[in-house]
């Protein structure tokens, strides 16, 4: 039997998986140019953080004034539905395989992360972005940010 890819095996988890990678990866300037992580993190941000508000006033808002249950629903479901969406992509992109051009600048990072002194764990199988993500947050705490021109 074969296996499903990470992402297939559990819609929680995949939620979950996207929480902990926008969390890891490093929201630095230098790296938005490259990866669209930055845009998509800051926009589930503030998803999660406005879009439950602008959806109860909505559906307040459309109620009060003698409009349709059904359109007010939908709207507030629209509104909620944002930051889930944000966090799916997230989690799916954490345990997407890197290609192999990033593949090649991520054992160049952690082969500067070695030569500093730090212990890695070894990277089993294919390093996805969530690997990505971790050595890039350990590389900008223990580096110096000449380690990112060459990329």
């Amino acid at each position: 039997m074969s296996k499903l890819p990470e992402y297939r095996t559990g819609g929680l988890r995949l939620f979950q998986r996207g929480q902990r990678y926008a969390k890891t990866w490093p929201l630095e300037k230098r790296l938005a140019p490259v990866f669209i992580e930055n845009r998509i993190i800051r926009a589930t941000r503030f998803a999660i953080r406005f879009m439950p508000p602008v959806a109860m006033f909505t559906l307040c808002w459309q109620i009060s004034l003698g409009g349709q249950l059904g359109p007010a629903v939908a709207t507030a479901l629209f509104a909620l539905s944002l930051p889930l969406q944000g966090l799916w992509w997230l989690g799916k992109r954490s345990v997407t395989p890197l290609p192999p051009s990033i593949l090649n600048w991520f054992y160049d990072i952690r082969g500067k992360l070695e030569l500093s002194g730090m212990a890695l764990t070894p990277v089993d199988g294919k390093p996805d972005y969530q690997a990505l993500a971790d050595t890039l947050k350990r590389a900008f705490r223990q580096l110096d940010k000449t380690f990112l021109d060459d990329l």
